[in-house]
């Protein structure tokens, strides 16, 4: 999540440079055959091109509000996720308790009880985000070469470790082996979880009415869960994005074959009074035609951006800064010494990861 105010003109030029050097590009040689070989006949007419420009307009409108939309509902199952975490951890330390208990335990045993709780529910925290990182077939935008620059400065956590390097200390040897044993490691995380509760239910070290409440607690992390998931394994449809790059396409290519013989005709016009400005008149369509295209292509670009709200990208949920936010906070409620608890991440180029 990029945090400035606006992103810095400097980087979005190096952004879109590529695009912007091939707008360049196509308008000059369009440009080039009219000045040096009076191509005058190569040309559309406004209508049909503006008929299309619309068109496309409306195409990437839906596509940015479906987008933002996207990022939108993954923040809030993310702000579901914060505090239905905070909610877990209040509610382990108040139930877990000696009240109805046939033997009454050691204070270090309820303890060690709700830190195993606790520990394990960073555990799922640190397998779901793990499995949010993990790169699909659609997402496409760290792929892109100016991506990839980015993507060597903005290292978002879970490509430099594993996962299960990442929950190893917050579950017992034979808890880790059971969940990297199953494919949906933070699913076994919660089975794991309701095994746990029931025991002590068994025990009476958790009363039958608390052990329904933290039993729903889990349903809504499962459900929370559940959101995340579908965000990331369903992608925006492929027929929209698809077909909105190429006609997006199809306009920046036809557009040089109206605005060129436009300057054209208003430099033969200027001509009668001014013959030299006339005459390079149409050399002006070339900052025109580079700041249509580059609008429009940056438009349907921020919405590619957006349609994946988990990749990894600087515009992305910063789920691992919330997840590591949610650890510090429930590590600091049990209690623990400040420097025993991980630091939260960097913030790197004004970008939350």
């Amino acid at each position: 999540m990029y945090t400035r105010k606006v992103f810095k003109i400097k980087d979005m030029a190096k952004w879109t440079r590529f695009e912007t050097f091939l707008f360049i590009a196509i308008i000059t040689a369009v440009v080039a055959l009219y000045y040096f070989f009076d191509l005058a006949w190569l040309k559309i007419p406004w209508t049909p091109l503006a008929l299309i420009g619309t068109a496309v307009a409306f195409v990437i409108g839906f596509q940015n509000n479906s987008a933002y939309g996207r990022i939108w509902e993954a923040r809030k199952i993310w702000g579901g996720i914060t505090n239905t975490s905070r909610t877990f951890g209040m509610y382990v330390q108040d139930m877990v308790n000696n009240d109805y208990a046939a033997e009454k335990l050691p204070k270090d045993i309820l303890q060690d009880e709700i830190k195993t709780l606790t520990y394990r529910h960073i555990a799922w925290m640190t397998a779901l985000r793990h499995a949010m990182r993990v790169s699909k077939p659609w997402e496409t935008v760290m792929k892109e070469k100016t991506n990839k620059e980015w993507s060597k400065k903005l290292s978002s956590p879970e490509w430099n470790s594993t996962v299960e390097d990442d929950m190893k200390p917050y579950l017992s040897k034979e808890d880790l082996e059971y969940v990297m044993s199953k494919n949906n490691k933070q699913t076994a995380v919660l089975y794991l979880q309701s095994h746990h509760l029931q025991r002590l239910k068994e025990k009476h070290m958790i009363w039958e009415f608390s052990f329904l409440e933290l039993e729903s607690v889990l349903q809504e992390l499962f459900t929370l869960q559940g959101q995340s998931e579908r965000i990331k394994n369903f992608p925006y449809p492929r027929q929209f994005a698809s077909l909105n790059h190429y006609f997006m396409w199809i306009f920046v290519l036809l557009l040089p074959l109206a605005i060129v013989p436009q300057f054209a005709e208003i430099g033969h016009d200027i001509s009668a009074s001014h013959a030299t400005i006339g005459a390079l008149f149409i050399w002006l369509s070339i900052p025109f035609y580079v700041s249509v295209a580059w609008v429009f292509h940056t438009m349907e670009r921020i919405g590619r951006t957006g349609e994946n709200p988990f990749e990894g990208s600087a515009n992305d949920v910063p789920i691992s800064t919330m997840a590591r936010g949610i650890e510090i906070d429930l590590r600091q409620n049990l209690g623990e010494a400040l420097e025993d608890i991980p630091k939260q991440f960097p913030m790197i180029y004004d970008t939350q990861m």
